[in-house]
This record gives C-alpha cells, sequence and structure tokens, in this order.
C-alpha cells in the first residue's frame, strides 16, 4: 500500500472513531449526572475507577454490536417490506429518550423515524382520539417509534383529569380492537414500559434540577406527576391489565440502571422480528470525472464561517 492509501486509511479511521464520539458525548452527560447526584462519589479508589471503565467497555462493545444489529435489521425490513410499530411507555425521566436516541443512533431516519406527538390541539381533541396517531403509522419498509402514544389516555390524561370517565372507558373498550385492527393490516405492534422505582426518578428529577443542559426537560406537567407518583402507578396497573392483548403485548423494562435498560430493550426488540442478513452487490466508488477547463472558484471570504476553533 503506498503512502496515499495509508494517508487514506488513517484518516478514515478516523472519521469512523468520530461517528462514535456522539455516544461517547452521550455517555460524560451521563456521567455527570451521576457525579452530580452522588451516584459517582469523587472518593472513588482506583480499583473501583478501572471496574467502572471495565463495565463502561463492556457497555459500549455490547452497544455497538447490538447497533450493528439493528442496521441488518433495518435492511430486512426494507427488503421484506415489513411494517413496524413500537410504542415506548413510562414515566417521566423512565429513559424512554435514551433508549430510542440509540435504537435511531446509526439507522436511516427515512427507514426509522421517531413520532412524539405534543399535547392535541383544539381541532384534534374533536377527532377520533386515534386519527392523529394514524397519520405517522409505517408504510412498508418502515419502522415508527412512539415516543409516548396513544396510551397517554390511559395514563397522563387519566390521571391529570384531561379525559372523562366516559372517554376513558371508550379508550379500554375500543384500543384492542384499534391494535388487532393494525396488525390484521400487517403491523407489527410491540409495546415497551419502562419501569422505575419511585427513588429512582427522585434521583434523576434531581440531576435535571440541578443540570442547566437538562432543565428544559421538566415540565410542570413532569413535576405534578412526581406529586401523583402513586396515581400514575394506579393507572399503569389497570392499563397493563386491560390492553395486554395476544396480538399486541406488553413488555416491561427493568430501568432503574439506564444502561442495563438500554441494551435489554435492544437485544429484546431484536427478538421480536425473524431477521436475517440482507445481502448486498459489493459497493464500488466510481472514479470522478474531470474535466480540463474546469477551475474551482474560490469562496468570498465573506460568507466563511470563522474558524474560531
Amino acid at each position: 500500500m503506498n503512502s496515499i492509501d495509508e494517508e487514506a486509511m488513517r484518516r478514515i479511521r478516523h472519521d469512523l472513531i468520530d461517528s462514535y464520539d456522539e455516544e461517547l458525548e452521550m455517555e460524560l452527560e451521563d456521567s455527570a449526572m451521576a457525579r452530580l447526584t452522588g451516584e459517582e462519589p469523587d472518593s472513588q479508589t482506583e480499583q473501583d475507577k478501572a471496574q467502572e471503565r471495565e463495565r463502561r467497555r463492556q457497555y459500549f462493545r455490547e452497544l455497538f454490536r447490538l447497533q450493528g444489529e439493528l442496521v441488518k435489521l433495518q435492511d430486512w425490513v426494507i427488503a421484506s417490506g415489513h411494517k413496524v410499530v413500537i410504542l415506548f411507555e413510562g414515566r417521566d425521566a423512565a429513559g424512554k429518550g435514551g433508549v430510542i436516541k440509540r435504537i435511531t443512533q446509526r439507522l436511516n431516519p427515512r427507514v426509522c423515524r421517531v413520532a412524539a406527538l405534543p399535547a392535541p390541539n383544539d381541532r384534534e381533541r374533536t377527532q377520533w382520539y386515534f386519527q392523529r396517531y394514524v397519520s405517522h403509522l409505517p408504510a412498508a419498509g418502515e419502522i415508527v417509534l412512539f415516543d409516548r402514544s396513544w396510551y397517554n389516555r390511559a395514563g397522563v390524561e387519566r390521571v391529570m383529569g384531561f379525559c372523562t370517565d366516559a372517554q376513558y372507558e371508550e379508550f379500554f373498550r375500543t384500543v384492542p380492537d384499534f391494535e388487532t385492527m393494525l396488525v390484521r393490516s400487517g403491523i407489527q405492534i410491540i409495546k415497551y414500559w419502562f419501569s422505575i422505582s419511585d427513588e429512582e426518578q427522585n434521583l434523576r428529577f434531581l440531576g435535571r434540577i440541578h443540570d442547566p443542559l437538562k432543565q428544559w426537560k421538566l415540565s410542570p406537567m413532569d413535576l405534578e406527576s412526581r406529586r401523583r407518583w402513586e396515581d400514575y402507578t394506579r393507572a399503569k396497573e389497570i392499563m397493563l391489565e386491560r390492553t395486554h392483548i395476544a396480538d399486541a403485548p406488553w413488555w416491561v423494562v427493568q430501568a432503574d440502571d439506564k444502561k442495563k435498560a438500554r441494551l435489554n430493550c435492544i437485544h429484546h426488540l431484536l427478538r421480536q422480528m425473524p431477521y436475517q442478513e440482507t445481502e448486498h452487490p459489493p459497493v464500488v466508488l466510481p472514479e470522478r470525472v474531470r474535466h480540463g477547463d474546469y477551475v474551482r472558484q474560490p469562496v468570498p471570504r465573506d460568507i466563511v464561517v470563522p474558524e474560531v476553533y
């Protein structure tokens, strides 16, 4: 291999490492919060620090392996025309967003997309309850991840009084038929509930309060949900009991340990579909066409972003 090829390989390796820095940045963010809330005392012994480094290495190694499998799953979904809906439910700060980030991180957003709907507007409140969710359902070869879903009615709407008793009961009468209809149409539904303890949610809320980069995550509704912990527990228990159906069962992820929850959820998700590695023709980079009369024009200096770093 000549020097030009070696330099190219060096830069390719550098880009590959750089592509993983996003996950490392998120990990540093988690570590900062852990130190802030006392999960990682500054007085750790060298042995403790070494064990923690090894745990993180194992976590990254397994996460990247599972993300490689997710890429294979994505290829299979495209090739087979499979349609998948994955619902992520759980208490505030349960870690749903963290798992969704790790699932979508290496995937094509045109194939795997996230639906995180805001509160319904005045017009949507007069529609059939499921109507605003239907437009986000997948076509063939697509995966849609709902960061909260139509189960808002069984949770926050029930607890906060945003729906009537009649609407609440109608939801439970309707949702099994709605999900069965989707399954019969060829859409696979996978439902996850992220379960965290009272103490863990309290700790994560405190972390957000003291982290200026995460304070935006704490809405007045989140703070009120903390006060109504028991009401949310009762609502969750009723929801799981009344909507755990054969066509769309619930799966509970133990989420007090964020890293384990991410790995366990992704590992379980991969086992829900009979995906196989899809054969691809070898990719050959074509030679760039060069023209003798082409001259690249300089970029005007006044529109160049200053190189501060």
